[in-house]
């Protein structure tokens, strides 16, 4: 199965995903810490490209960060494995045993232009 995902994506290019995650007043940090000691390894055990994390000046409850997939199908198949990962699961309750820590999540699938550094 791999093999055939793998050969659907050969010759397109990579996809990017943007993804900004809203908090309850008073969660970013413990979303930060999430992202910093456990869901960036689970990413990468799952082939989802971590390249890079942001958290904007002007909005104390978000952070942005954009993954770089081989191609949308294969993002999909990572997103799913990713959220079917028993340590994943595992992680998401320990981190949310107090409450939930996201309130929002908005979705951007982007392709590089022509001029972009990123390919």
């Amino acid at each position: 199965m791999a093999f055939l995902m793998a050969t659907v994506a050969f010759g397109q290019n990579a996809v990017y995903e943007l993804r900004t995650y809203t908090t309850p007043d008073g969660k970013l940090d413990a979303l930060i810490a999430r992202f910093r000691d456990h869901t960036v390894r689970i990413f990468n055990k799952h082939e989802m490209e971590s390249v890079g994390y942001w958290v904007p000046q002007d909005k104390k409850n978000t952070l942005i960060y954009v993954l770089k997939h081989p191609s949308k199908q294969l993002a999909e198949k990572h997103w799913a494995d990713f959220q079917n990962d028993p340590e994943w699961k595992k992680v998401a309750a320990e981190t949310e045993a107090n409450g939930k820590i996201v309130d929002k999540v908005e979705r951007v699938w982007m392709d590089p232009t022509d001029f972009s550094k990123l390919k």
